[in-house]
This record gives C-alpha cells, sequence and structure tokens, in this order.
C-alpha cells in the first residue's frame, strides 16, 4: 500500500484518473485548471476500475460505481490527493468521508449522432442498426423512431470512442450515439453528424459535467485542498446536476436505469442548442428540470418537466428534483426502470 504523504505542501499534486483516453484528456485539462488556482505541479496517476476490465454489459452489471470505486479506495489510501470522474459515473449518495469539492462549467450536455455517410437520424434508412451502450438513449431513440414512423434496431455495445465509431466505419452498425462532451474533449467533435436536441434524447443526468473529489478535510492538508479546488466550482452546473441526480436518486434508480434528466435556464439554453454563444446579460430567475423514464423498445414513456426558482441552496437543488421524481412516479414511472427499480 502506498503510504500517505504528511510532507510539504509544495511537491506535486497526485490526480487519479482512470487510463482510457478520454479520462486521461479531461483530468489533463483539469490538472492545468488546478495548477493555475494552487501553484503546484499535478501529476496523473492512472488507475483501473473495474468497469475498465469488464467486457459485461453496464446495465448488467449495474453502472453505478463500476468506474469510479477504485478511484475512491486509492484516495481513502492516500495513494492520491483528488480525482476527476465524469459526474454522470458518480452514484447518488456522496460519502461522508469524500468531499465533492468542485463542479466546473458544464460542457455541452446533449446526445450526439456519428452515422454513416453523414447521415443525420431522420435520414437513415429503415431497419438501421444504432448502436448505444445505454438504455436511456434506446428507450428515447425507438420512442422517437416510433413516433416518426422509423424503424431502427438499437444495439447494446461497449468500449472507447474508437470502438465505437470503429463499429460504423467498419459498416456494423449504420450509426452510433454518444456524448457531445466526450468528443469535444479528445478533439474529435467534427466526426458528428448531427447534435440531438434535448427534445428528442435527454441526456444522462450530469452528463457533460465532471466531478473533482477529495477527502473530505481529515487533515489540515486535506482542508486546504478542498478551498481551494472550490475556486473551479461553477455554481450554476452544481444546482443543475444536484436537482437531476437528485430526480434520479429519488426515482430510486441506478445510473444505467433507463432515465434521462437535465436542468437549465430556459432563456439560455436555445442560443447554446443552435450552436451560438451563451447570451450576455440576461438575468434568469428561474431553472427548468426535466425527465423522462421510458422502456427501452421506446413503447412507454413517462416525460415531465418543473420550473422553480434558481437554486440557491444545495437543499433547494435536491427539492426541485424531488418534486419532479414524485410527479413522475405519481405517472408510473417506477414501473417503467424494471429490475433497476427498487
Amino acid at each position: 500500500m502506498t503510504e500517505r504523504r504528511t510532507g510539504p505542501e509544495s511537491g506535486p499534486l497526485r490526480l487519479g484518473t482512470r487510463r482510457s483516453k478520454l479520462a486521461m484528456a479531461q483530468s489533463g485539462q483539469v490538472a492545468d485548471a488546478v495548477s493555475r488556482v494552487t501553484g503546484r505541479s499535478v501529476e496523473l496517476v492512472e488507475i483501473t476500475t473495474y468497469g475498465d476490465i469488464s467486457r459485461e454489459n453496464l446495465a448488467q452489471i449495474g453502472g453505478t460505481g463500476v468506474f469510479v470505486t477504485a478511484l475512491r479506495e486509492a484516495l481513502l489510501r492516500g495513494e492520491v490527493d483528488f480525482a476527476v470522474h465524469s459526474l454522470k459515473d458518480l452514484p447518488t449518495a456522496q460519502p461522508d468521508d469524500l468531499a465533492l469539492a468542485a463542479v466546473p462549467v458544464r460542457e455541452d450536455a446533449r446526445d450526439v449522432l456519428v452515422a454513416r455517410d453523414g447521415l443525420r437520424f431522420a435520414e437513415l434508412p429503415d431497419g438501421a442498426r444504432v448502436g448505444t451502450g445505454s438504455p436511456r438513449r434506446m428507450a428515447q431513440l425507438n420512442a422517437y423512431a416510433r413516433c416518426h414512423g422509423m424503424t431502427i434496431e438499437t444495439a447494446a455495445i461497449r468500449g472507447n470512442v474508437d470502438t465505437r465509431i470503429g463499429y460504423v466505419r467498419d459498416g456494423e452498425l449504420d450509426a452510433v450515439v454518444l456524448a457531445a462532451a466526450g468528443l469535444s474533449r479528445i478533439g474529435r467533435i467534427d466526426e458528428v453528424t448531427e447534435f440531438l436536441s434535448v427534445d428528442m434524447v435527454l441526456p444522462a443526468p450530469g452528463q457533460g459535467a465532471l466531478a473533482i473529489e477529495c477527502r473530505a478535510g481529515r487533515t489540515a492538508q486535506d482542508a486546504a485542498l478542498v478551498a481551494a479546488l472550490a475556486a473551479l466550482d461553477d455554481p450554476v452546473t452544481r444546482a443543475a446536476v444536484t436537482a437531476e441526480r437528485s430526480l434520479l436518486a429519488s426515482l430510486e434508480a441506478g445510473c444505467s436505469a433507463p432515465v434521462g434528466a437535465l436542468a437549465d435556464l430556459p432563456p439560455l439554453s436555445a442560443p447554446l442548442e443552435r450552436g451560438d454563444s451563451q447570451a450576455d446579460g440576461q438575468i434568469v430567475k428561474e431553472m427548468r428540470l426535466r425527465g423522462v423514464v421510458g422502456t427501452t423498445d421506446g413503447s412507454t414513456l413517462v416525460q415531465m418537466s418543473t420550473t422553480g426558482p434558481v437554486p440557491e441552496t444545495h437543499d433547494q437543488a435536491m427539492a426541485l428534483g424531488r418534486e419532479l421524481a414524485a410527479e413522475m412516479l405519481a405517472k408510473g414511472a417506477a414501473g417503467l426502470m424494471g429490475e433497476r427499480a427498487h
């Protein structure tokens, strides 16, 4: 076991990260930001998680925590000083001995299509095979196709970005659906053939956001790091993802369940979806939270939304999620989550 460091605070900080190309890219970006706010160098410590080793479908192994547990264990053993996660991979319950020190400004939360011949979703041929490892995406894509007189077949896939796009390049699939943020972070956003509107496919709770996690102030050094990392926190992003994850938790669903959620600021969201820069100078007073649960074949969806004042506290953001979850459960959402519902 690596010994916990207790020496001077001028040495490099150790950032725990998964080994994938995407994880390394986003951790590298966070490392640069942390160096700027702390004045210390940051070294990446690569850690293999169960989700990286297993070839099973994420829905079968219960996606909650499979990419997170090994990183958290390394943190608690003192082998790393902080860790970077894709926030959508985090279980909704936060351990008492770990602090979610920062949620930086969110990247594009949307899903995207990478299809053969530059096709958009509506242009896919009848019977097109569309790959995704996400029951949430399957449910909404199948529902959209059903509503628009299309016939598609969703295929469960695993693997990194290269592997998934390779299925399209090799002709095994007509298209795959991926997260815009991931492609952007590894410099491959130009391979997207369509950005899928959130009216068509709501993203996973927390999609596009990163979580910077460290030990919860057990020592003076831990407390100082929590305080320093807080400089990278974006309050609006944190409020939005807290509401989304509260919805997920209140539905008692794991992160592999077919649940989509997005909290946004409506006056600012439409320009972003059109690809315009964020509107300047607008005073936004309300946050909208949308949620969806569906059967993976798309035959049944419960899709609802609520709007409230922009949350100013953690409890207010949590309440927004619980409120929408209660409405969705009243409409039968629990029955659509299969074995992922408890």
